[in-house]
C-alpha cells in the first residue's frame, strides 16, 4: 500500500483494504464487483485507495456480494456518515515513523461468522492508525479506547509534555502483548511492538531534559521484549541489537533491574552459539549489579548459569545453580515489584520447572527432561498454542533420541506442531522439528509417519537456522 495513505482519515484506509482484501478472495475484478452491486467501478477504486467512503446503503450491498458477514458495514460505522465531505484528514507522522522495504503489520479482521481477512500496513501506517483510534473495532482489548489513542494523539502533537496516563497505556498493551506471545508468536506481533516503539522512541527524542526517565524505563522494557520477538523469529542480529539498545537505555534510566535482567538475556542469546563460557560469565555477572536487584532475578540468572553448566556437562555445578534458583524462588513466590520486567511477572518455581527440562537434556538426562515436559504439556492449556507447540516438539526429539526411541510417537507429537509453526513464524519450533526431521529421515526414513512429517514440513530445512529462548 503505498504510504501517501497516512494522510488520509485513518477509517477510510482500513476499510479500502478490507474492501481490497474480500474482493481479491472472491475472485472478482473492480468492474465485476460495481456491475454486481451497482455502483461506479472507479468510486470502488477510490475507496479501495482510502480515497472515497462509500455510502453505507451500498456498503450493505457489498457485505452480501462478498459474503463478508457485515464486516465492512461494521468498519463503515466508525466513521460519521459526513466524515467524507466534513472530517479533516489526520496529520502525518514524523518522518522518524519511516520503515524500510517489507516492514509490515498485519492485521486479521473478523467478520461475525468467525471468517479472518488478513490486510497489510506498513509499520508507519499502524502507528498512525493506532494514535487515531480507527482500529478500535479489530484490535484486542486496551488498544481499542478511543480516549487513550486521542491522549497519544495529543502527546505526539507537543511531544515535549509527557502524559502519564499514555505511558500507562502504553504499559498494558506490553503485558497484553506477553499474553497473546504465548498464543500468536512473533509473526503478528512484531509489527505492532515495533510500531508502539516508534512512538515511545518519538517521545523520548522530544522530551524535555531531565523529565525522560519514565519513557526510558517503558521504552526499555518495550526494546527488550522486541529483541525476543526478533530470536523468537530467527533473526539473532536483531535480537542481539534490540538488547544492547535496551541495556543503554536501562543504564540512562537508573534501572538495575532491567540492567540486569538483560545481561540474563544476552546469556541466553550466547546459548544460540553455543558458547557456554559466555553463558555462565553473563548470567553471573547479572547477580552481581549493584543496586536494587529482585529475588525473582536472581534466581533467573541462577538458572541460566545451570544452562551454561549443564552445557559444559559439570552436572554438579548444575544442580546447584538449579538447587539455588529453586530456594530464592520458594523464599519469595509472590515478589513482583509493579516496574519488574513482564516476564518476571509470571517466574515462578513452575517455570523454572519447565524451562530446567532444555538444561536436563543438554546435561544428558533424558528421562528427567521428558518427565517434565509430560507434566507441562498436561498442565499448558490448548489455547496458548505457540508454548504448547513449542513443549510438545522438544518431547518429540526426546523421545526419539532417549534410551528406548519410539520414531512413531515423535512423529505423531511433532505433526500436530507443523500449523503452529507456519502461523506463528517461531524459530525455536522450527529448530525442534528441523532436528527431528533429520534424525528421524537417518534412521527410520520408512516409516509412516516420518514420511508424512516430512512431507508436511516441506521447505524448513532451507529456512535459515532456528533459535531458542529458554
Amino acid at each position: 500500500m503505498d504510504s501517501d495513505h497516512v494522510g488520509q482519515p485513518a477509517v477510510q484506509v482500513v476499510f479500502g483494504l478490507a474492501l481490497r482484501q474480500l474482493r481479491t478472495e472472491a475472485g472478482l475484478s473492480l468492474r465485476a464487483l460495481g456491475k454486481a452491486v451497482h455502483y461506479d467501478y472507479s468510486r470502488l477504486s477510490r475507496a479501495e485507495r482510502g480515497e472515497h467512503l462509500v455510502d453505507p446503503d451500498v456498503v450493505r450491498t457489498l457485505d452480501t456480494a462478498l459474503n463478508s458477514g457485515g464486516l465492512l458495514a461494521r468498519l463503515r460505522g466508525l466513521a460519521p456518515v459526513d466524515s467524507a465531505r466534513r472530517r479533516p484528514a489526520p496529520a502525518a507522522f514524523p518522518a522518524t515513523l519511516g520503515t524500510g522495504p517489507g516492514d509490515t503489520v498485519k492485521l486479521e479482521l473478523r467478520t461475525a461468522g468467525g471468517r479472518i481477512v488478513r490486510v497489510a500496513l506498513t509499520r508507519r501506517e499502524f502507528t498512525h492508525l493506532l494514535t487515531t483510534g480507527a482500529l478500535r473495532a479489530v484490535l484486542p482489548a486496551g488498544i481499542a479506547d478511543l480516549d487513550q489513542a486521542d491522549r497519544v494523539r495529543q502527546v505526539l502533537d507537543r511531544p515535549r509534555r509527557l502524559d502519564p496516563q499514555v505511558l500507562g497505556y502504553f504499559r498494558r498493551l506490553l503485558t497484553e502483548h506477553y499474553t497473546a506471545d504465548k498464543m500468536l508468536g512473533p509473526r503478528q506481533l512484531l509489527g505492532p511492538v515495533m510500531a508502539q516503539l516508534d512512538v515511545l522512541d518519538t517521545l523520548r527524542r522530544h522530551a524535555a531534559p531531565g523529565s525522560a526517565e519514565s519513557v526510558l524505563r517503558l521504552l526499555t522494557q518495550y526494546a527488550e521484549f522486541a529483541g525476543w520477538l526478533h530470536q523468537d523469529s530467527g533473526d539473532l542480529i536483531a535480537a542481539m541489537h534490540w538488547s544492547d539498545r535496551a541495556s543503554q537505555w536501562a543504564q540512562a534510566a537508573g534501572d538495575d533491574e532491567m540492567v540486569a535482567y538483560l545481561l540474563v538475556r544476552k546469556s541466553n542469546i550466547a546459548t544460540l552459539d553455543n558458547d557456554p563460557n559466555a553463558v555462565i560469565a553473563l548470567a553471573a555477572a547479572a547477580q552481581h549489579v549493584r543496586g536494587d536487584i529482585s529475588t525473582k532475578l536472581m534466581a533467573l540468572a541462577s538458572q541460566q548459569e545451570a544452562r551454561g553448566w549443564a552445557q559444559l556437562a559439570d552436572i554438579d555445578r548444575f544442580r546447584r545453580c538449579l538447587d539455588t534458583a529453586a530456594g530464592l524462588l520458594a523464599d519469595s513466590p509472590d515478589e513482583v515489584r509493579p516496574d519488574a520486567p513482564v516476564y518476571l511477572r509470571g517466574y515462578d518455581l513452575d517455570t523454572l520447572e519447565e524451562q530446567s527440562a532444555s538444561a536436563y537434556r543438554s546435561a544428558g538426562d533424558s528421562v528427567t527432561a521428558a518427565a517434565i515436559l509430560e507434566r507441562k504439556i498436561r498442565q499448558t492449556p490448548p489455547h496458548l498454542a505457540r508454548d504448547h507447540a513449542h513443549l510438545r516438539a522438544k518431547l518429540a526429539n526426546i523421545v526419539v533420541t532417549g534410551p528406548d526411541p519410539d520414531p512413531e510417537r515423535a512423529a505423531h507429537l511433532a505433526i500436530g506442531c507443523v500449523d503452529v509453526w507456519r502461523q506463528s513464524g517461531s524459530a525455536r519450533i522450527a529448530g525442534e522439528l528441523r532436528t527431528l526431521d533429520t534424525a528421524l529421515n537417518r534412521r527410520w526414513p520408512t516409516l509412516t509417519g516420518v514420511r508424512d512429517l516430512h512431507e508436511a514440513l516441506g521447505g524448513l530445512n532451507d529456512q535459515r537456522r532456528c533459535v531458542k529462548r529458554e
